[in-house]
């Protein structure tokens, strides 16, 4: 993930969690702020020692990453995204943590446009 695309100061985390809209189930949180002056997004993880091993939360993020990066065309541009992994994501493969994800991203209406075959 490019450095452009990250959020890694505490600062501008605490700006989204105190502007910032939040949307939940059960394996996941996410925080979305609207920015009018960028036109990427940018995604900040954090995922608790509750979750497990240094391995398993690595690997919850890896998973989360790759998910930003492959649906990315079809992510509001210009928002500022952070995912909190709850503890039940560590026993999550690929594909349940991407239909956990776009389930909040269909809720929260994060997608900017649609899929084809998608509704």
């Amino acid at each position: 993930m490019k450095k452009k695309n990250r959020i890694k100061r505490n600062e501008d985390f605490q700006q989204v969690f105190k502007k910032g809209k939040s949307i939940a189930n059960r394996q996941f949180v996410i925080y979305t702020l609207h920015r009018e002056e960028e036109k990427e997004f940018r995604l900040g993880l954090s995922v608790s020692k509750k979750i497990g091993n240094a391995v398993t939360r690595n690997r919850v993020k890896r998973l989360v990453k790759q998910i930003f990066l492959e649906e990315k065309e079809f992510l509001s541009a210009g928002k500022d995204y952070i995912v909190i992994a709850r503890k039940p994501a560590a026993e999550l493969n690929y594909e349940e943590v991407r239909n956990s994800l776009f389930h909040l991203f269909k809720k929260a209406r994060l997608l900017a446009k649609k899929k084809n075959g998608e509704k």
